[in-house]
């Protein structure tokens, strides 16, 4: 008589809630090093005796270094292990902040700026697949969320607090702490992150390196999330540059409280945030294809009743809420049509296309509204929203045809 034991029932992996915190951690503190320039213009200006316009285009070359250099750099480190290379990272984030600090000129400054903007492409070619990596795939959106959170917080808190600590203590220090954090950021992230396996399959079992590698059949997918990706943030920025302009000329908002008014901008964009990771994390394409269309929504109301301040005010807070959900759900996106062994490269092709509509947004802003004047952008912005739609959708049938 042959007794049989009975299956052990599989226990589901425990959710990573500290390592997710340090890459979070982490994604501040780059964030912060990333944007803090914007708002030390003023004193960085006087110091250093150029033009506020020169400051904040070191803004411009952080980002231009970004799109050059993320996915190569991502391409030649591919073998090394990920949770090193992050540590390496934020140490030379931290060192490019401290050159920062204690730059003579102008040009010096540039060129610190230039080594941060180095390690930040690098920074975003693995913090999305490296939080991919730590869960199972259905909970993707919920890791991104929690790892994007992080940078959001940045804009709400970290950028403002390191202003208000360069125009009271002096910009150097500012850079300084931002330096010193970086350090307690790689400490925290040696100690609490987890390594990960890049190169298992589904089952867990790690590729045979020997064995030559086919061709990823996720590729054609990917690149076209990434264009979706560089189509949103072109419309978004070429709006969003000028929204100052926007809140206090056709809407009417008084000068004094346009800050009030971008700080609950960043708090709606934060609750969107946690509803993409909470509500549409593993139906990442229902939760774009829904934030496409109420940001799209928003905007066009937005562009139609500026001048009614209640309604106009309710558009531009559904407009927070809903972007504020779109980069979570994108990284999402993005990280359930990629193989896990393509994740590092689809990531860096992501951070570059993301970088590339940022800064081709300011561009293509400028010239609409030189052609048109400022009413025309929202309705630029709509346009390419509706284009990102559409391409949602391509992408889903993309990847339904490759699953059959």
């Amino acid at each position: 008589m042959t007794v049989t034991s009975p299956t052990p029932a599989r226990v589901a992996p425990k959710f990573p809630w500290v390592g997710l915190i340090a890459l979070a951690a982490a994604t501040f503190l780059s964030v912060t090093s990333e944007m803090i320039p914007t708002g030390l213009l003023p004193d960085m200006s006087a110091s250093l005796g150029v033009s506020e316009a020169q400051i904040g285009l070191l803004v411009t070359v952080f980002a231009f270094t970004v799109v050059v250099t993320s996915t190569p750099l991502t391409a030649l480190t591919r073998r090394w292990p990920r949770h090193g290379l992050l540590i390496g990272i934020l140490v030379v984030l931290g060192i490019s902040n401290a050159l920062t600090a204690i730059a003579p000129d102008y040009a010096f400054v540039v060129g610190s700026r230039v080594l941060g903007g180095v390690a930040h492409g690098m920074f975003w070619s693995i913090v999305g697949a490296y939080a991919g990596h730590l869960v199972p795939k259905e909970q993707i959106g919920r890791a991104v969320s929690i790892t994007l959170g992080g940078g959001t917080l940045a804009f709400i808190f970290g950028v403002p607090l390191g202003t208000f600590a360069g125009h009271v203590f002096g910009w150097r220090l500012s850079f300084a702490l931002l330096a010193a954090l970086m350090v307690v950021g790689a400490v925290v992230v040696w100690k609490l992150l987890p390594a990960v396996e890049r190169d298992a399959d589904a089952g867990g079992r790690r590729r045979d390196r020997s064995a030559p590698r086919q061709k990823d059949r996720t590729i054609p997918a990917v690149i076209m999330v990434c264009l979706i990706a560089a189509v949103t943030m072109v419309g978004h920025y070429a709006f969003y540059t000028f929204v100052v302009p926007f809140l206090t000329g056709p809407m009417g908002i008084p000068s004094g409280n346009v800050g009030a008014l971008l700080f609950l901008y960043g708090i709606v964009g934060a609750v969107g945030l946690i509803l993409a990771g909470s509500v549409f994390g593993p139906r990442p394409q229902l939760g774009l294809i829904l934030a496409l269309l109420v940001t799209g929504a928003a905007v066009a109301a937005l562009a139609v009743i500026a001048a009614q301040p209640i309604p106009a005010l309710i558009a531009f807070m559904l407009w927070g809420l809903a972007f504020g959900a779109l980069p979570p759900l994108l990284q999402t996106r993005l990280l359930h049509t990629s193989s896990p062994a393509f994740r590092d490269t689809a990531s860096a092709l992501y951070t570059t296309s993301f970088n590339v509509g940022i800064g081709g947004g300011a561009l293509v802003g400028s010239l609409v509204y030189d052609a048109g004047g400022l009413m025309l952008l929202p309705w630029c912005y709509v346009g390419l929203l509706l284009v990102s739609v559409v391409l949602v959708a391509v992408v889903g049938r993309m990847t339904r045809r490759r699953a059959l």
